[in-house]
């Protein structure tokens, strides 16, 4: 989305600030023993509190309100009787909007303690994206971003899931830019 207006900027603010809260809280209250279907519902019910719809449901029609991934799922994993565990690494994804302005966010969360494996993955994908993040300015071509944390994965041994693109927001759930990779890649884009 192209920003023009000071009221554009406030709206995507109030939404992000939501959608992130929101991440976080669940992230907070998730344990051992609670389903993925518990941790989504305390996701609506943050969202309803603010006034904000899951987009996920509204643009899709996806089954929950969040989507949760656990361990092995890469990403928008449908919350249902899964149930938490020590130990397990778990993928919140929350998508909103708010008085016509969406936003979207997402973090993978350990739960309790976790093989030294899986502790090095999540500092590694914060510190990818820092790195991705440090890409962005005027003038910069998108290809930077992906190329920056290919490089990063690839020195620390990762693979990169390529069916999996960042995206815009705004008026709408994914807007320009399209799938902005995450993985090296050719061109200025």
């Amino acid at each position: 989305m192209t920003i023009t207006h000071q009221d554009d900027l406030d709206g995507l603010r109030a939404i992000g600030r939501i959608v992130a809260n929101t991440m976080h809280a669940m992230a907070a209250a998730m344990e051992p023993g609670m389903t993925t279907l518990e941790l989504d519902r305390i996701g609506q019910d943050l969202l309803e509190r603010d006034g904000a719809v899951s987009a996920a449901k509204a643009t899709y029609d996806f089954p929950g309100t969040t989507c949760i991934s656990v361990n092995e799922e890469i990403a928008h994993g449908v919350p249902g009787a899964r149930v938490l565990a020590a130990g397990d690494l778990v993928n919140i994804d929350v998508s909103a909007s708010l008085n016509g302005y969406f936003a979207d966010t997402g973090a993978s969360f350990c739960l309790g303690p976790v093989p030294p494996s899986l502790d090095r993955l999540c500092r590694d994908g914060r510190r990818a994206m820092q790195i991705g993040i440090a890409q962005v300015g005027h003038d910069k071509p998108l290809a930077g971003i992906g190329n920056a944390i290919g490089a990063f994965a690839s020195k620390r041994g990762y693979t990169l899931i390529r069916n999996l693109a960042s995206h815009g927001v705004g008026k709408a759930l994914h807007e320009a830019p399209e799938e902005v990779p995450t993985w090296p890649t050719r061109g200025d884009r």
